[in-house]
This record gives structure tokens, C-alpha cells and sequence, in this order.
């Protein structure tokens, strides 16, 4: 089995000293999401991260994970649901500034996959 095509958009998104990178691949089991996020976690920057949250729509059902960041998978998820986007990993990452972001954190999430989805054209029409 090949890894996923993993697309890094860097950092996206800045707040009070934390920095938010997103990502994502087309994948099709948890399998392909284990070796995306391995791929992504070969870059020393990602693999100590504060916390590399995501989700994906499989044909199997609905996976997340948040990563020590509660509730930010489940934002991810929500987010691909709307976009009918389905069969696609998106993994957002954090590292963490030094400040709570309390509920701004969810914000800084969705601007993230807001940039990956129409960064890459995947948004919905």
C-alpha cells in the first residue's frame, strides 16, 4: 500500500502566539490515515507540534481525533460533512503559544480548513 498524497499548506493562521498549519490527503482507511499522519509526523516540526488534531469521511463512518485539543476534531469533522467532502483526511495543527485561546481556538480551526478547502478547490459550491 502507497502513502497518501499528503498537501502541507504551512502555516495559516496566527493567535496570540500560536501558529496553526493544516493538511490533508485523499484517503479511503484508517490504514491510509495511519500513514499520513506518519508521513506528516517525518517532519520533525510537525511531530512536536502541541497537537495534530483531525478527521475524515470514510465509507466505513465518521473518524476523528483531537490530539489533546478537545473538541477540535469533532469542529474538522463537521466541517467535511458540510463540505460533502468525503474519503479526505484535513489535519490541523497547533503549536501552542504560551496563551488560552479558550473558545477562539475552534475559530482558529476553521479558518484553517477554510483555507485548505478552498486553497486546494475542495469547498463546496
Amino acid at each position: 500500500m502507497t502513502s497518501p498524497s499528503l498537501t502541507c499548506l504551512g502555516i495559516v493562521v496566527t493567535d496570540r502566539g500560536s501558529r496553526y498549519a493544516v493538511s490533508g490527503a485523499p484517503v479511503r482507511s484508517r490504514a491510509e490515515i495511519d500513514m499520513a499522519l506518519a508521513a506528516l509526523k517525518t517532519d520533525r516540526s510537525y511531530a512536536k507540534a502541541t497537537h495534530n488534531t483531525w478527521a475524515a469521511l470514510l465509507p466505513t463512518g465518521a473518524l476523528k481525533a483531537d490530539d489533546g485539543e478537545s473538541g477540535a476534531g469533532m469542529v474538522i469533522l463537521r466541517m467535511l460533512e458540510r463540505a460533502g467532502l468525503d474519503d479526505h483526511l484535513i489535519v490541523v495543527t497547533r503549536w501552542y503559544g504560551g496563551k488560552n485561546l479558550g473558545g477562539d481556538r475552534f475559530r482558529r480551526v476553521q479558518d484553517a480548513v477554510r483555507a485548505y478547502l478552498d486553497t486546494t478547490g475542495l469547498a463546496a459550491d
